[in-house]
């Protein structure tokens, strides 16, 4: 029998209707939420595991010893082999994770760890934009500081590891001139004032005892001698170990570094004076591509710039309220030559100067400590000490800095001053820089989210720049609002340190994608700050060879005080600043629009 369908049109339609309508959602138990949870986190630690076994130096970082006497692999053929495993975690990830399964955290990390694998895959072909060494950083200092700061000696092993590292100083460094000439072809070479800078740190590196004649001993064998001294070890067993590491010295370490410096002296004859971005193969992209990883946000160059010249104006007119506070007459200039000159606001420029700074840095972190029940409801458990940036790096090295403590709390987390000079360090900006860097900022923010359990490691251990500096600088404002900067010269050195931070919007987008020279970087900083000469010529270097990363603090910051300002107009007298803190703290580093997701979810959860 022949059956005639009849009206097929309307017979596709409500096919079509039926195929297309939506499906019943599949709802899990909380035992099925929590095994596919488990199961996540599994594969991201295995996947984070897996990364720090292939990085001997991160490893030490961490406080492990496994590969205790090993450099990492630099080369570019490492490179394209954790482009691989990058690859293949993300798609184990898309295939083998179920997200609808997985709780909110575990929902979050889902969302971090795919969007920094696609991130890190799009990004692959800017490996090579940057510069090995400079005199920020580099694996040329790399060498010494993390021997010296890192490298702790508990027995022979950790000493013979030690040795090891020397022995392999010139296998790294083949690497690294490999690396160099590499960026040379491709046309990115550091401009022509790094090269001073970095040649000095090479050689104050490889200074001093056994390796020449001075009476002074080098650095690094200072460090290694009085770490065995310190162990309990037979005095024959001792004399083997110095031995070892003065051979390693004298015919490994500076034949590298030796080798490393004519290098940088050749390729110091081709360099140029183009200091932007903006001269690298299609660096306009690449620029645009570095303003978007390091601040989180969609924002333009051209709005950044805009969003800096309008907070320098904003602080120009709070400073000059300070002015009307202490009788200055004059105009904000003449304020700032009188704080750049006059000697009441910095500690003499010897020895006993730079260990009272010290001693009064540490003070001020000692007596905020006694607030932090009024503002956190976590804390840190790890502990916090002050130190000067060592003498072989700090001419070249940052005003200030932090280092995270050991996961292991084998190492505190460490707040380094640098006092080459206490002409850079002025008096009214200490309360600002130790706030920041010490607590409640940066040790703050990294040393609890070491401690969080329940997230992965790579949320733990890992970075947003914008969030990690927003919070250091938003941790500035924070005593002004509990009447910590009595003093008004101190809160000037609040606001001169914001400043920095408002300027740096402007010079970095100025410098490479308006193509500004240094000379006219360093000229807007002296007209618009207080900061001494050193310190603008620095800052602008800084923005040269590392292109958007100071951008990071400013927004950071404002994004910050946004959400706070959102959660308090939403949720009136419910609010409490120490769950907010909780809030922006206890997920670990994450971007910007996460954030403000969290916020969000925080906001909802008290309207309920």
């Amino acid at each position: 029998m022949k059956i005639i369908l009849r009206n097929t049109p309307l017979l596709l339609l409500l096919v079509t209707m039926w195929a297309c309508s939506p499906q019943a959602e599949k709802i899990y138990t909380s035992e099925e939420i929590a095994a596919e949870s488990e199961k996540a986190l599994t594969f991201f630690d295995q996947a984070f595991d897996e990364m720090v076994d292939r990085y001997p130096v991160y490893q030490s970082y961490l406080g492990i010893k496994k590969d205790y006497g090993k450099w990492d692999d630099i080369s570019d053929e490492m490179e394209q082999k954790e482009m691989e495993f990058t690859k293949a975690n993300l798609q184990y990830l898309l295939d083998s994770i179920n997200y609808d399964a997985l709780d909110y955290q575990s929902k979050l990390s889902y969302d971090l760890f795919k969007m920094d694998a696609e991130n890190s895959i799009a990004d692959f072909k800017y490996r090579q934009y940057n510069y090995p060494v400079h005199q920020m950083r580099g694996t040329h200092t790399m060498v010494a500081s993390m021997l010296i700061n890192i490298h702790s000696i508990a027995d022979s092993s950790d000493a013979a590891a030690y040795v090891a590292r020397l022995n392999g100083v010139d296998q790294l460094f083949d690497q690294l001139i490999v690396n160099l000439k590499t960026r040379e072809d491709l046309g990115i070479i550091p401009p022509k004032f790094v090269y001073p800078r970095v040649l000095e740190a090479c050689a104050n590196i490889i200074s001093g005892a056994p390796i020449d004649k001075s009476a002074e001993q080098n650095a690094i064998y200072a460090d290694f001698s009085g770490k065995v001294e310190s162990i309990e070890l037979d005095a024959e067993a001792k004399k083997v170990l110095l031995a070892g590491a003065e051979d390693a010295l004298i015919n490994t370490v500076k034949p590298a570094y030796e080798k490393l410096i004519a290098f940088l002296q050749e390729q110091e004859t081709r360099a140029t004076s183009d200091d932007g971005a903006w001269k690298f193969p299609n660096g306009e992209a690449f620029y645009n591509n570095a303003l978007q990883r390091t601040t989180t946000t969609k924002l333009t160059s051209a709005e950044i710039h805009e969003i800096g010249l309008k907070e320098v104006a904003r602080i120009h007119g709070e400073m000059r309220e300070i002015m009307k506070q202490v009788n200055f007459e004059g105009e904000l200039q003449d304020f700032f030559e009188f704080l750049k000159t006059d000697a009441q606001f910095y500690y003499p420029d010897t020895d006993e100067g730079k260990v009272a700074y010290i001693d009064s840095a540490t003070t001020i972190i000692d007596n905020m400590r006694q607030q932090l029940d009024n503002l956190f409801l976590t804390k840190p458990k790890a502990d916090i000490t002050v130190k000067r940036v060592e003498a072989f790096r700090e001419e070249s090295a940052g005003k200030a800095f932090y280092q995270a403590p050991a996961p292991d709390g084998s190492r505190p987390g460490t707040y380094y001053a640098n006092l080459s000079s206490t002409k850079n360090m002025p008096k009214y900006e200490m309360e600002a820089l130790a706030y920041h860097e010490g607590i409640p900022g940066h040790h703050m923010d990294r040393s609890i989210s070491q401690e969080l359990t329940g997230i992965p490691k790579f949320r733990k251990y890992g970075g947003y720049t914008a969030y990690v500096e927003g919070w250091g600088l938003y941790c500035e404002y924070i005593p002004k609002e509990m009447g910590m900067y009595a003093n008004p010269y101190s809160d000037y050195g609040r606001l001169a340190m914001e400043l920095w931070r408002a300027c740096r919007l402007v010079v970095d987008t100025g410098i490479h994608s308006k193509k500004w020279t240094r000379d006219e970087g360093i000229a807007y900083y002296q007209t618009n700050t207080s900061g001494s000469e050193r310190e603008c010529v620095r800052m602008v270097e800084r923005h040269i060879v590392m292109p958007s990363q100071a951008t990071a603090y400013k927004i950071g910051m404002l994004k910050i005080l946004e959400l706070r300002e959102k959660a308090q107009t939403e949720m009136g007298d419910a609010f409490d600043l120490r769950e907010f803190h909780d809030v922006v703290l206890t997920s670990g580093a994450v971007p910007l629009n996460v954030l403000e997701d969290l916020v969000d979810r925080y906001i909802a959860s008290k309207a309920i």
